[in-house]
């Protein structure tokens, strides 16, 4: 299906080329690019809500700044969809998030238009702030640097630390604002409101207006100087609202809030705000999913819909015939509610990921036990800990590539005072189309070398219930990670008795000779499908899923070394200090001699795909683990011909 842009938008190949229409035809402009997102992510996939709330947004600014000499940088970039086709991209924009295609996120290496790479929200007013002091040394005075941040993302910590340095560095930079009450799922906490009740105070919002039209009227010589005028303004401002206190008492001018929607007053505001020197916040409100009234009206479930008609809005789902395995991260919000019935000192944490997560199931039976903090990861490890001090069983639930900005929590405030925080890393290994940014590659190295952890990972979903069971009793005492991946299982029938599994155990799948395959986690399934296959070529390794890289089980692992002298391991993380590597440890620490082949994650970035791509890319699915093993033993294959 051939896609093709708006009369204007087609003529539109950069920024220069937007900036040579009237300020009349921007209208059209976002219509056309509206419209173009709907077209091209119902066709072919990818995040759809956030772009569509900020399209008057993107043309105002390419069109009021001199992009990429002036820096624009997105947070997290799930709503860059715009910024990308009129940055040069609109030709291959259908390619987006598909394998060897353009990323889903702005990518340093893609444009120039990308100022910073981004994936990880909060990150964009730091990074600009970085750009804007960079051109004062440097004497570019003129160059703007721009950032755009949802009221998701300003909840994080890094956000407020960067507020704070911003207000002092008299340095160039606008933060933009970007208010609509979301993230991915809707937002929570104490800034939510407070950013409610600046939008909602017409009585502060048209007050602050006439000061400025009549402050603008006022002669300014020797007896009412510019600073007087300042002065009077904020006092003004703390007589009718305490509204503006945050922002203005960290030296940040406040502007709004103003509609979003409206690309003429957007387009005015910023080219008056590009003349004032200095850091500037610009309060915006917006609606996403905005233009496709289905996704303003669910905008979790338009957050990334998936393909889509885009006339009935009918999701296309595969049609399923026979029952299917459920998602690994719908295993982990059902268990938790069985198991926090039984367990009544059980709660759930997340950093604003419930429904990502599945613990939005519990948050809507067991409100008081489960807690989304918002984008605070930080947080949400420390706010865990605290509550297991006081003998409360902790589910913290984050994505594995979200734990990391929260390491040095995990460390200090978890694992130095050996408290029993139960750590489920939802989106282990390689999630597909996020990208690198996203995939949860690094969690096997981090989290192994921490004293006082556990580390384990399921190879199907009975393994995940038992897990999570044993991590939750009381005979368990230390820090347990539980990892898992993005999407399906391979159980229909997954909801069996719970079991407890002795932490430091593995189990034998197959056994066999000559050589043994050990497995950490989903990838175990992988192994068994290669082992199929190895069958027809009369081959037979023994397979065992270790389900633990800390502590290893140290007999099953002697027992294989004593037994087998060719031993290759799979698992879906970094080959560099994964559990490949505990393996040769243990292997070097008690002399035995035997190969060694390592499939996982090599040492270099996996860019965007279908998991099935990324997986056949980085060498550890079925294909590459049956090639593995007849290399180990090419001269034992029997070949058959036909005579």
């Amino acid at each position: 299906m051939e896609i093709t842009a708006g009369q204007l938008l087609s003529q539109i190949e950069y920024p220069s080329d937007l900036r040579k229409l009237s300020k009349e035809q921007l209208h059209q402009v976002c219509d056309e690019l509206r419209q173009f997102i709907i077209d091209v992510v119902s066709v072919h996939g990818g995040h759809f809500g956030a772009s569509l709330g900020v399209v008057e947004l993107t043309v105002a600014l390419h069109y009021a700044f001199n992009t990429p000499y002036d820096q624009l940088v997105w947070d997290v970039g799930h709503q860059a969809y715009g910024h990308k086709i009129l940055t040069g991209r609109k030709n291959v924009f259908h390619t987006n998030r598909k394998y060897k295609g353009i990323s889903g996120f702005p990518n340093r290496g893609e444009s120039e238009y990308d100022t910073f790479g981004v994936g990880h929200s909060s990150t964009s007013i730091g990074a600009a702030l970085g750009m804007a002091i960079a051109s004062k040394n440097k004497g570019e005075h003129d160059r703007q640097h721009i950032a755009v941040i949802g009221d998701g993302a300003m909840t994080a910590g890094m956000a407020f630390e960067a507020l704070n340095h911003a207000g002092v560095a008299n340095a160039n930079i606008l933060i933009i604002l970007n208010d609509n009450c979301m993230s991915i799922d809707p937002n929570v906490g104490a800034l939510k409101e407070y950013l409610t009740d600046i939008t909602t105070s017409h009585t502060y919002n048209k007050f602050r207006d006439d000061v400025w039209n009549l402050l603008g009227k006022l002669p300014v010589g020797k007896k009412f100087t510019r600073d007087m005028a300042s002065k009077l303004e904020a006092s003004v401002k703390g007589m009718v609202s305490k509204s503006s206190n945050l922002f203005e008492s960290l030296n940040l001018r406040y502007f709004g809030a103003i509609d979003g929607h409206n690309i003429t007053k957007l387009v005015d505001t910023l080219q008056d705000l590009r003349n004032i020197p200095g850091p500037k916040l610009l309060h915006i409100n917006t609606t996403k999913g905005k233009g496709y009234a289905l996704a303003e009206k669910d905008q979790t479930k338009w957050h990334a819909p998936g393909l889509f008609d885009k006339i009935t809005g009918e999701i296309f789902k595969k049609v399923i015939e026979k029952p299917q395995p459920p998602k690994y991260q719908d295993v982990f919000g059902h268990t938790i509610i069985e198991l926090a019935e039984q367990n009544k000192t059980i709660m759930g944490i997340t950093p604003a990921m419930p429904s990502g997560s599945s613990l939005k199931w519990m948050m809507e039976q067991m409100p008081d036990r489960a807690i989304d903090v918002g984008i605070c990861e930080q947080h949400a490890v420390t706010l865990s800990a605290g509550l297991a001090t006081q003998g409360m069983t902790v589910f913290c639930n984050i994505y594995s590539s979200f734990m990391q900005r929260a390491y040095d929590q995990v460390v200090h405030d978890v694992a130095i005072q050996n408290l029993p925080v139960i750590f489920c890393l939802d989106r282990a290994g390689l999630v597909g189309e996020d990208g690198a940014t996203h995939h949860g590659v690094y969690d096997i190295p981090y989290m192994r070398c921490i004293p006082n952890m556990i580390v384990s990972a399921p190879m199907n979903e009975e393994e995940l219930r038992n897990l999570m069971y044993t991590a939750q009793l009381p005979s368990n005492k230390s820090p347990f990670v539980i990892r898992y991946p993005r999407g399906e299982g391979v159980m229909p029938d997954w909801r069996r008795p719970f079991a407890e599994i002795k932490v430091g155990t593995g189990r034998k799948i197959q056994d066999g000779r000559d050589v043994a395959i050990l497995s950490i986690g989903h990838p175990g399934n992988f192994v068994t499908e290669a082992m199929k296959e190895l069958m027809t070529d009369g081959l037979q390794p023994a397979h065992y899923d270790m389900r633990f890289v800390k502590p290893l089980d140290t007999d099953m692992l002697h027992d294989i070394f004593q037994r087998y002298d060719r031993v290759i391991t799979v698992e879906d993380g970094a080959l560099q200090g994964g559990f490949g590597s505990a393996v040769l440890e243990f292997m070097a620490d008690n002399d035995y001699k035997a190969e060694i082949k390592r499939l996982g994650i090599p040492d270099r970035l996996i860019e965007h795909g279908k998991p099935v791509e990324l997986q056949r890319e980085a060498g550890y699915d079925a294909i590459a683990i049956a090639s593995a093993v007849r290399e180990m033993l090419a001269s034992k294959i029997t070949v058959h011909s036909s005579l």
